[in-house]
């Protein structure tokens, strides 16, 4: 998905104000589309000269106030364009799983940590997709609804892999440092026996 798409989807689904859009990204649209609030305004001026959008009329002076964009018929001849297209999955790209492939060959100083923090940070943003889903979509009957509600399972469906995921992944490291510790004492004894025994 691109920026552009995911603008022309939230103006057409509620005309808004830069400033109106940025909130909506930073509560909504920004769990699976994230965007500044520099680009955000950058976009809407780009859709503005593209034609896909315009600025509403105002009875205010312009210098100062916030403009309230829409949706043109020629931005929604676009997102329906794009909609309708294909769109092939993107390959995960992790920071966390190539520190897990950087570690294997430099060590794992901080990695349980890190692991930790993830999985606090994931447990945090599944309870909250689980709030918006009770609060929000208790019930969903009109077909907006219950596609938007898909969006947010998907999202939880996510979030739980990665507190499943991560779980799996603290007691695996668990569980080889453990390995590794009775290796280092089997070695010690050995090492002590040895010295014992020579005369």
């Amino acid at each position: 998905m691109s920026l552009p798409h995911a603008i022309l989807t939230a103006l057409l689904e509620k005309p808004s104000s830069g400033l109106e859009l940025t909130r909506r990204f930073d509560r909504s649209i920004g769990y699976f589309w994230s965007a500044t609030h520099q680009q955000i305004y950058r976009e809407l001026g780009k859709l503005e000269q593209a034609g896909l959008i315009r600025a509403l009329p105002s009875d205010q002076p312009a210098r100062g106030q916030k403009k309230d964009f829409e949706v043109l018929p020629a931005g929604r001849t676009e997102l329906t364009r794009w909609a309708a297209g294909e769109h092939d999955p993107k390959p995960v790209r992790d920071a966390l799983l190539l520190r897990l492939r950087a570690s294997a060959v430099v060590g794992r100083h901080g990695l349980d940590d890190e692991l930790r923090r993830h999985l606090t940070l994931h447990q945090r943003q599944l309870a909250e997709y689980s709030r918006i889903e009770e609060r929000d979509f208790d019930a969903p009957t009109s077909p907006d609804d219950r596609l938007q509600r898909l969006v947010l399972r998907a999202g939880i469906g996510l979030e739980t892999y990665w507190v499943q995921w991560l779980t799996e992944a603290l007691a695996e490291v668990a569980d080889i440092e453990a390995a590794q510790d009775g290796e280092a004492q089997g070695g010690e004894a050995q090492g002590g026996e040895a010295e014992g025994s020579s005369p």
